[in-house]
């Protein structure tokens, strides 16, 4: 046997072995440069399609195989039939193919002419008799643009605390969020991280984009006083105490400086809610349970019976025992059965979350929000949570989802998520992604695809290898965008796809195409291709949601003052000395002002002619000797304060004003860059040495803002109020 070597590039049978399978031999970082894959990750991520790849004897032998196969074959397994035109893989059969179609609405057709959208059944029968079944995605050609144009906030829901929350944002806070930013400030949706349900541990990953589930929500962000058994509660000596024990969690996160703990805050509500359900539905709060019991059929069960597993043996499914890590064993059905009681427990939270979201939507639209609540899906799943484990014939053994080196990260990532296999999905007619996207969509407006070049081709990682030595693996992308621009228009929804960093040729024309929006940052919007200077406004692509910054960046205060340096320094993150990042931050920022300067955005820098005068007469009187010189010094110093601040907010201001310069469809907020908050929330490339995904919003000192005091802050009217102006018809 000759395992392959790493040092030498994929023979010519392996790499067109590869290529019938969708795994790539080689990537281009750049236009001028290829990089060739590693025989053994391209060894191994056939393997894990299960491909033996091991000898060049079995290399043979499944080329050949896999040719014979294809060669044979009448028709993929999903034909994708976008509407108006004929499926190209129908163009391909044999003259005189007999067609019978199923579709899911029940009726029979001989032809998929004027068949309506869904996934339907398709038999062909060849002359001679050869047959072949397959799943046909009928798509309308695109989805309809953002009616109109719009701006929006957006924020990490967990970091949103009102004085009504149990010491993190929740629901609740949401649909207040929601309703009072649309009736009052005229905004067009609000866009929240990934509610996904996380897996539970001691302490939980905070991190919203490394989920247990991202098919069911996260019962933490319930707003347990606002389920309606809960004022039938009995014992209300403990229900006052409980509520007692929620006021000292948030205030201690607003009050005494605490970050969030989402543990102590589940530990409370969990045990709030053990108590809400003890109290009898009605007749109609039993039916609509019924009902949601059987919408979500097998799946939600699964994932209800992973959750009462991971109550007795952890959330690590390695460290369970090894019939309970198949979900189909008969030793998970006895559990099932045992569990009976924590089993109905969890399914009844995924339904009191679903309804909260629901409504957190409904409120949004009873506003005035065109588009309402944007929901954020992660690229994928913790490798042990419950969607890998009661989906694990459709995941990648032994692989992990990343993304290769490049001019930011030259070590490559590993993201520690396992990737669905293309060759299982297609099979199912893309049942799982479906049966997402149908989830997500029922309490969306909107929904923000993180890493959205991951329905194209996703990095895959072989576990024990680093990053580097991984390659591509290819989704069939046609049908990928036709099965999300199906469920987006049954929904009525828009879809965002986060298209950041380094996108493969072609892929943003194909999501342009099919009506994806694209997502554009400010600061990463330069002529890459030509002078490397800041984009002008009219340069930049109207299909997009236009912001200054995201979650993983520097707030807009922070970038501008160069605060996200000192930062990076601190924690030991930079690359090169502090004086250099320094100067190439401030000389990236310094572009950026001339241009917001030349475009009449930035007259004066904020400085009004009345504060000006004023530092000038403090700074005279800081001259002065004795208590009147100290006085002096003192009023001089405030001034500079306050014209400092002037400033910044004169500099936030003229930030937004650029964006709505741009012809961008949907412009979003940072919601704490509305008050002055310095501070990311996550860093990338750091875990324990900065506080990720647990930070309340906050002003400029740091000092956490509530949901109460956003709505009275002077700062985030005057920035709505510009955007307001920006979006009404006939605004610039």
């Amino acid at each position: 046997m000759t395992a392959p070597r790493p040092d030498r590039p994929p023979t010519a049978d392996l790499a067109r072995l590869a290529e019938l399978h969708g795994v790539a031999t080689s990537y281009r970082p750049a236009p001028d440069r290829t990089v060739t894959a590693s025989p053994v990750a391209v060894t191994r991520v056939l393997a894990a399609l299960g491909v033996d790849a091991s000898t060049p004897e079995t290399i043979r032998a499944a080329l050949a195989a896999r040719e014979r196969e294809l060669g044979a074959r009448l028709l993929p397994p999903t034909v994708v039939a976008w509407q108006g035109t004929e499926p190209a893989a129908l163009g391909a059969l044999p003259a005189g193919t007999r067609l019978h179609v199923e579709t899911e609405q029940g009726a029979t057709r001989t032809t998929v002419e004027g068949l309506p959208p869904g996934v339907h059944r398709l038999t062909a029968t060849a002359p001679g008799g050869r047959t072949a079944e397959a799943h046909i995605v009928v798509a309308p050609a695109r989805l309809p643009a953002p009616a109109g144009r719009s701006y929006g906030f957006l924020v990490q829901l967990y970091s949103l605390l009102s004085r009504r929350s149990w010491g993190m944002g929740d629901l609740g806070d949401l649909g207040e969020l929601a309703a009072w930013a649309g009736r009052v400030l005229g905004a067009g949706f609000v866009q929240v991280n990934p509610l996904h349900a996380a897996v539970p541990g001691t302490p939980t990953d905070p991190s919203p984009y490394r989920p247990s589930s991202r098919r069911f929500p996260d019962p933490v962000h319930l707003r347990v006083e606002n389920v309606p058994e809960f004022a039938h509660v009995e014992d209300r000596e403990r229900v006052a105490g409980l509520l007692e024990r929620a006021a000292r969690l948030r205030e201690s996160v607003l009050d005494k400086g605490a970050l969030i703990d989402r543990d102590a805050v589940w530990e409370l509500k969990r045990e709030a809610l053990e108590l809400v359900r003890a109290v009898p539905l009605g007749p109609g709060r039993r039916a609509a349970y019924d009902d949601f019991l059987a919408a979500h059929g097998s799946a939600l069960q699964d994932h209800a019976t992973w959750n009462a597993l991971a109550e007795v043996y952890g959330g690590d499914v390695e460290q369970w025992p090894d019939p309970l890590r198949d979900p189909r064993s008969a030793e998970t059905a006895r559990a099932r059965a045992e569990l009976t009681d924590r089993v109905d427990f969890h399914t009844w939270l995924a339904w009191l979350t679903d309804g909260q979201l629901v409504a957190a939507q409904h409120a949004a639209r009873e506003a005035g929000m065109p588009v309402g609540i944007v929901h954020d899906l992660a690229v994928g799943v913790h490798p042990g949570g419950a969607d890998a484990w009661a989906g694990r014939d459709h995941f990648a053994t032994g692989m992990s989802v990343g993304a290769p080196p490049d001019a930011f990260n030259a070590r490559g990532q590993d993201w520690g998520l396992p990737p669905w296999r293309p060759d299982r999905l297609a099979e199912s007619g893309y049942a799982p992604y479906r049966a997402l996207l149908q989830a997500l969509f029922r309490s969306a407006g909107a929904l923000r695809i993180d890493h959205v070049m991951g329905l194209f081709r996703l990095w895959w990682v072989p576990q024990g290898l680093p990053p580097t030595d991984g390659t591509y693996v290819r989704h069939d992308a046609e049908a990928m965008l036709a099965v999300l621009v199906l469920e987006a228009s049954r929904a009525g929804a828009i879809v965002i796809g986060e298209d950041l960093g380094t996108v493969e040729p072609g892929v943003r024309e194909a999501l342009r195409e099919r009506g994806v929006l694209g997502t554009s940052v400010l600061w990463f919007e330069r002529d890459w291709d030509g002078d490397g200077l800041p984009l002008p406004p009219a340069a930049w692509r109207p299909d997009c949601l236009a912001t200054a910054t995201t979650h993983d960046l520097p707030p807009t205060a922070a970038r501008l003052t160069g605060e996200h340096v000192e930062l990076r320094d601190r924690l030991g993150l930079l690359t090169r000395p502090l004086a250099e990042e320094r100067a190439s931050a401030a000389a990236d920022t310094a572009e950026w002002l001339a241009l917001l300067t030349r475009l009449g955005l930035l007259d004066g820098a904020g400085f009004t002619a009345g504060e000006s005068e004023g530092v000038a007469v403090a700074s005279e009187g800081a001259e002065e000797s004795g208590a009147a010189g100290a006085e002096a010094r003192a009023a001089a110093a405030e001034a500079e304060v306050d014209v400092a601040e002037a400033a910044e907010v004169a500099e936030v201001l003229a930030v937004h004003r650029f964006l709505l310069r741009t012809p961008a469809r949907l412009v979003g907020a940072w919601l704490p860059d509305a008050v002055g908050d310095r501070r990311p929330q996550n860093l990338p490339g750091t875990w324990d040495e900065y506080p990720n995904w647990r930070l309340p919003v906050a002003d400029a000192e740091g000092r956490p803002v509530t949901l109460e005091e956003l709505t009275s802050s002077a700062r985030l009217r005057a920035l709505a109020e510009v955007l307001r102006e920006g979006t009404r018809e006939g605004g610039p």
